[in-house]
């Protein structure tokens, strides 16, 4: 019986991997011009006053209304600004490797969404680090100052859960991020169970679109946060189960296990080795488990479907 049940496992791992590679080949032979990026970063930085009427009508999506010269001018001169593009030449002399890796998502996206147009990409400085890489239908703008690792110098006094994901491996991660928030729609209610899975969705996305990120980068987590997931998700599973949470509308619960923080909130002794967010890890093996369990659903299905729906379908049962 044993042996019967290895080679069942054998046959099912073959028949996946053989999957695996048509869908790669296919993804591949998906035309998609190619990516070339436009350093805005640069020309705004090395540029005079002189060049900005050129600047604006080039690049208006950065120019609002109502400003005059004087505040671009003032920004081009800004100390901290400046220090942080001389920090991005340092890191990104080239994005060639960026490029590279851009036009493979966009492949990835063309191959499940054919009506998709191909946006242009354009990276840029900026002292706001709470708003990262945006996908747009005609543009993705990449803030390359908010991607310099997280013991950049010019990090100092962020808080270390915020600065780890200030690496150049969250730049295909967040852009991702992005493209999905505009396909999938965020949930009517507010348990704690459609919020999981809300972001669950996310991250199924990005298995889809970025098959060769490791798991870690897709969720934004160290290579030690992801495998403290792992060996604990039984126990959180059934933490979750045990104090009835799932159904539960506390908008306390989305701090606790949802949103960025330092770690999780069980009020328990294994909060301070948890990871933030284990929530939305949860909700991404949930729809795992629901794709595994129903292969011929495709991926705008799994999008459309209701939280609960896809809960109880899924046979999700955490691993041993």
């Amino acid at each position: 019986m044993k042996n019967t049940l290895f080679f069942l496992a054998v046959i099912m791992l073959m028949i996946s991997c053989k999957k695996e590679d048509g869908v790669k080949q296919k993804v591949a032979a998906v035309p998609v011009k190619e990516v070339k990026i436009q350093r805005f970063d640069k020309l705004f930085f090395e540029s005079g006053p002189e060049a900005l009427p050129g600047l604006k009508q080039r690049f208006p999506y950065f120019f609002p209304a109502g400003n005059s010269d004087q505040v671009w001018i003032a920004r081009m001169n800004e100390p901290f600004l400046k220090e942080l593009y001389t920090e991005v030449q340092k890191k990104y002399p080239d994005v060639k490797g960026v490029e590279a890796s851009l036009q493979d998502l966009f492949q990835h996206i063309k191959f499940y969404y054919p009506e998709a147009k191909q946006p242009g990409v354009v990276t840029l400085v900026s002292d706001d680090n709470e708003i990262k890489s945006i996908y747009t239908d005609s543009l993705v703008i990449i803030p390359l100052s908010l991607y310099l690792g997280k013991d950049n110098r010019l990090y100092e006094g962020l808080p270390k859960y915020v600065a780890q994901n200030f690496e150049p491996s969250q730049i295909l991660p967040d852009v991702a991020a992005s493209f999905a928030e505009g396909k999938i729609r965020f949930p009517r209610d507010r348990t704690l169970l459609a919020q999981m899975i809300y972001y669950g969705k996310q991250l199924y996305m990005k298995d889809l679109l970025l098959p060769d990120v490791p798991d870690a980068d897709k969720i934004g987590y160290t290579k030690e946060q992801a495998a403290w997931c792992v060996a604990n998700e039984t126990d959180m599973w059934r933490y979750f189960i045990d104090e009835k949470l799932l159904y539960e509308t506390d908008p306390k619960l989305a701090s606790r296990f949802i949103n960025p923080a330092p770690f999780s909130k069980f009020y328990r002794e294994i909060d301070n080795e948890s990871p933030g967010r284990v929530g939305q890890w949860i909700g991404w093996q949930i729809v795992r488990s629901y794709a595994e369990n129903n292969p011929k659903a495709t991926l705008q299905k799994i999008l459309a479907l209701d939280e609960k729906q896809l809960f109880d379908n899924s046979k999700y049962k955490p691993k041993k």
